[in-house]
């Protein structure tokens, strides 16, 4: 006899069969119940392949006034959480489908990660960019194993250039979405926390258009402990996510086009069955300022030597911007997603976070061309002390 706890009945609730489009990969049809037992099982088949990161406590705590757990995530081998769906995903392949190999499209982290794990899994692995991906993504790409193909001037022109090649070859061509599969893999996160930190009162991760990781986490935190608050946080100016809990079903704003700084995060909602367990098991869905992030990404840098993106350091920005000060004197992890800063973005977003944290200060001036006038500006910014 099978004893079904609340949050069991509340998942299956949660995931109806939803009729997904062709031009998903295969891997759709296995879009069925999310259970605990899925996730149990997936934490078990990828424990030799990802990190168990850690999740440390932060010397940020004091400073916002609660103890602050920061969930390691970007110290995977390719710096993203990513990895844990997407190697799930592919020991899941029947080994035909391995023999033949998998395609993908664009330049982001899910794409990385399937670079590095098909290669390791030796499943032959075809990236398809734009000309416009910077050289370094490229580099790095080749250097995980996989086959990279320049194609085309947009996202758009490498997506149809790779499903032609699938379908003209027979390799499965993979986009990040809502599997059952993919989301058992990311929702490992939530098992680990819970181990890693006891007596938790809350979990901050992630959101926007790609929250496969808030959703298939919040089914494993909801299941081990219904009173673990889980909140997700989004961008102001791409609230993806809270406009498909509005609306319903996933929208597709055409506004929401992967912005170079904040990558997945600006994404179209990409699955109902993400959409519907966020809706049924996450607690709150805030959105922060790019001001906040650009601190919160500071912070990281300066408190805990973590160099992280904008997915990566959303979730701290929410406390950094007093977005939930329900959580003061409470026990809280943050999930930091993702490490994937390019260096010249690095540099601008710690030169703009400064000037916002009022430690630099940037102004321009006109003097006269007359003798002593650049000795008394010398003089009045040593009078302010200016460094």
């Amino acid at each position: 006899m099978k004893i079904v706890s609340r949050n069991e009945e509340l998942l299956r609730d949660a995931l109806p069969r939803i009729p997904q489009s062709s031009s998903r990969s295969s891997l759709s049809s296995h879009n069925k119940l999310i259970r605990f037992e899925d996730i149990s099982a997936a934490a078990f088949k990828i424990q030799c392949g990802v990190q168990k990161t850690p999740c440390m406590y932060s010397r940020l705590s004091k400073q916002y006034g609660m103890d602050i757990y920061l969930k390691k995530e970007f110290l995977q081998y390719t710096g993203s959480v990513k990895e844990r769906g997407v190697l799930y995903l592919l020991t899941s392949l029947p080994q035909d489908q391995q023999r033949k190999g998998v395609i993908v499209a664009l330049d982001s982290n899910f794409s990385m990660a399937v670079a590095y794990h098909a290669s390791e899994l030796r499943i032959p692995v075809f990236v398809i960019m734009s000309t416009s991906t910077s050289p370094a993504r490229v580099k790095m790409c080749r250097e995980y194993g996989a086959m990279v193909i320049s194609y085309g001037t947009t996202a758009k022109d490498s997506q149809t250039h790779a499903r032609r090649l699938a379908q003209e070859n027979g390799y499965l061509y993979l986009e990040e979405e809502d599997s059952a599969l993919y989301l058992s893999g990311l929702g490992t996160v939530g098992l680990e926390v819970y181990e890693q930190v006891p007596k938790l009162d809350a979990v901050i991760f992630p959101a926007g258009g790609h929250c496969g990781l808030l959703a298939g986490s919040a089914a494993a935190l909801k299941h081990l402990n219904p009173h673990i608050s889980v909140i997700g946080v989004e961008s102001e100016s791409f609230p993806v996510l809270q406009q498909s809990l509005k609306a319903g079903h996933p929208t597709e704003d055409q506004a929401c086009s992967n912005h170079h700084f904040y990558g997945d995060v600006s994404g179209l909602c990409f699955g109902s069955n993400s959409l519907q367990l966020t809706g049924k098991l996450v607690d709150k869905v805030v959105a922060v300022r790019e001001e906040d992030i650009l601190i919160s990404i500071l912070r990281l840098l300066e408190y805990e030597r973590a160099t992280v993106d904008a997915e990566g350091a959303i979730g701290l920005a929410a406390l950094v911007a007093g977005k939930l000060p329900e959580l003061k004197g409470k026990r809280v992890a943050v999930v930091i997603c993702s490490g994937n800063l390019e260096l010249h973005l690095l540099q601008q977003c710690v030169a703009r976070g400064l000037t916002l944290d009022n430690r630099v200060c940037r102004f321009s001036l006109v003097l006269s061309d007359c003798p002593g006038d650049i000795s008394k500006l010398l003089e009045s910014l040593a009078r302010e002390e200016a460094r």
